[in-house]
């Protein structure tokens, strides 16, 4: 079984900036995509970034611009820069790790248990 455990979330003044880090326990080499969601209170989870094997970053429009998706393969860790966070950043926010078939098929699909993010106003 894969483990995923996010740490760096908080509560931070709108403005302000955190650095989310996921660590897995196995090679994230193993998975060719590694992203962030989140989920508000009352509202479905939502696509944040991604990152594949070759170092492609892909990330939903609210957040382009202020939000950078990185990883360390050496400590099989992913990490979130988020700055200029707004009141509406706030969400719970889960490290995802995938292999992607060339079919689309989603194997090997694992998420951590998620991270408090508040921005204040």
């Amino acid at each position: 079984q894969v483990q995923l455990v996010e740490s760096g979330g908080g509560l931070v003044q709108a403005g302000g900036s955190l650095r989310l880090s996921c660590a897995v326990s196995r090679s994230i080499l193993s998975f060719n995509v590694r992203g962030w969601y989140r989920q508000a209170p009352g509202k479905q989870r939502e696509f944040v970034a991604t990152i594949n094997t070759g170092g492609s970053t892909n990330y939903a429009d609210s957040v382009k611009g202020r939000f950078t998706i990185s990883r360390d393969n050496a400590k099989n860790t992913v990490y979130l820069q988020m700055n200029s966070l707004k009141p509406e950043d706030t969400a719970v926010y889960y490290c995802n790790v995938v292999y992607v078939t060339s079919g689309g098929l989603r194997t090997s699909d694992y998420w951590g248990q998620g991270t408090q993010v508040t921005v204040s106003s």
